[in-house]
C-alpha cells in the first residue's frame, strides 16, 4: 500500500491511502484458487454421496427380493427387460417394494443379470469405488 502525502498552500498535511493494482490482482488470484479448491471438494463429496446411495439402494433391493422369496413360494421374481420396476407378490397379494429405487445420477433402474426364479444378481455402477453387486442368498 502506498501512502502519499500532499501539501496544499496552507501547509496542512493530508494522507491518502489506496490499494495498488498489483495488490488487488494478488487478492483476486487467492480468492480464485480458494473457489477452485472448494468446487473440486464439493464435486468429490457429491460423487461419494451418490455412491453411498447406490450401495444403500441395491442392499434394499436385495432385502426385498429375499422377502419376496420367503413369502412367494420360494421363488424370486423375474424382471421385465432385466430391470425391476416393482417387487410385488401376487399370491398372497403383498406389495413388498412398490417402487424400486433407481440410480441417483442417471435415473435408470439397476440392471439384474442372470435373473430367474432361482437366482439374481443386481449391480450398481459407481463413480469412485468398485462396482458393488448383490446376489441371492438362498
Amino acid at each position: 500500500m502506498k501512502i502519499k502525502i500532499t501539501t496544499n498552500k496552507t501547509l496542512n498535511f493530508k494522507i491518502k491511502s489506496a490499494f495498488t493494482l498489483l495488490e488487488m490482482l494478488v487478492v483476486i488470484g487467492i480468492i480464485g484458487v480458494l473457489i477452485g479448491m472448494g468446487a473440486v471438494s464439493y464435486s468429490t463429496a457429491q460423487k461419494k454421496a451418490r455412491d453411498a446411495k447406490r450401495k444403500q439402494d441395491i442392499k434394499a433391493i436385495q432385502n426385498a427380493l429375499e422377502q419376496y422369496y420367503s413369502v412367494c413360494n420360494y421363488q424370486y421374481p423375474t424382471p421385465a427387460g432385466g430391470k425391476f420396476s416393482s417387487i410385488i407378490c401376487t399370491s398372497p397379494s403383498i406389495a413388498i417394494m412398490p417402487t424400486v429405487p433407481v440410480d441417483p445420477k442417471t435415473i435408470t433402474p439397476y440392471p439384474c443379470s442372470g435373473c430367474s426364479s432361482s437366482q439374481y444378481k443386481v449391480c450398481a455402477v459407481t463413480e469412485n469405488e468398485p462396482t458393488p453387486c448383490v446376489s441371492n442368498q438362498q
